[in-house]
């Protein structure tokens, strides 16, 4: 029976796919980071479905308690319901990761593109700016920026990103370095397409897979900035799910209610270890030597 023109059409379509989630599957890191950060996303999005406890209801008759069935996860110090949240928790989580990272990208990126292409005196200054960031680690460059922007959960995730900044600059400076000497690009030149047209077309868009990779594997060292400063009381504010935060509350109270810090301290791990394996696993993926 012959196949109508529609059918014909969808059909390697489908067999790309197939081969796409083949692959995938093929490799353990992508399929176990895909699983765990997809768990943390889903508890995210369907958070007022999984409990209908309030995070940010006190009751101050029933607080510290241990975990039991009412409170999964027990109550903080102030009565609050700790599993509620760590889940709401995960959505601040993830919010930080998506704009710091996206912030990160969209900043270095282009710079490291424009440093790659131009070189000389646009490189030497980009670069330079780069490298005065590098020499401060990340956490303390992240503090005095929150000192001088002032405590929030928004000013915590600006500073996380322009830490970040560089990292991407100097990837992309350096796939693009590589990139402008391959023949396409060069035959591109010759044909005198725009510099803009060449970066976006041909060099963005074949520097695309190892970017992907870095964001994947920042987004555990973002989560993990995001929780150091909010432990130390730059980032998000009471009464706010933070992770971070949440532990900083419970650090009082170890030697009565290990629970507070605890799951929230397990949550960051998991995201983290998430995020690491995805990271891992599409980078070998990617790989052209592989």
């Amino acid at each position: 029976m012959a196949l109508t023109d529609t059918e014909a059409g969808t059909a390697p379509e489908r067999g790309r796919y197939r081969t796409a989630w083949r692959r995938l599957a093929a490799h353990r890191g992508i399929l176990i980071g895909g699983i765990l950060i997809g768990i943390i996303v889903l508890l995210a999005v369907f958070a007022p479905l999984i409990t209908s406890a309030d995070p940010y209801a006190q009751d101050l008759i029933n607080t510290m308690l241990p975990p039991s069935f009412d409170h999964p996860f027990g109550t903080d110090d102030n009565g609050r319901d700790i599993f509620a949240r760590v889940i709401y928790g995960a959505r601040i989580s993830l919010l930080e990761v998506m704009l710091s990272v996206g912030l990160a990208t969209v900043v270095g990126v282009p710079l490291g593109i424009v440093s790659g292409m131009t070189g000389r005196y646009v490189d030497h200054a980009i670069m330079w700016v780069m490298d005065v960031l590098f020499a401060f680690p990340g956490v303390v460059l992240a503090i005095l920026i929150v000192s001088v922007l002032g405590t929030s959960l928004v000013n915590m995730m600006i500073a996380i990103a322009i830490f970040s900044v560089p990292v991407y600059a100097r990837l992309s400076r350096n796939l693009t370095l590589g990139l402008k000497q391959m023949e396409y690009v060069e035959a591109a030149t010759s044909l005198g397409i725009s510099r803009s047209r060449i970066m976006t077309h041909y060099i963005l868009r074949n520097a695309i897979g190892p970017i992907i990779v870095q964001s994947t594997l920042t987004a555990g060292t973002v989560i993990l900035s995001a929780a150091s400063l909010s432990f130390l009381g730059l980032g998000a504010q009471p009464p706010l799910p933070e992770w971070g935060a949440m532990m900083s509350d419970g650090r009082n109270y170890l030697g009565l209610n290990i629970y507070m810090s605890l799951f929230p301290g397990l949550a960051i791990m998991v995201t983290v270890l998430g995020f690491n394996i995805l990271g891992d696993g599409l980078r070998d993926m990617l790989d052209p030597r592989r």
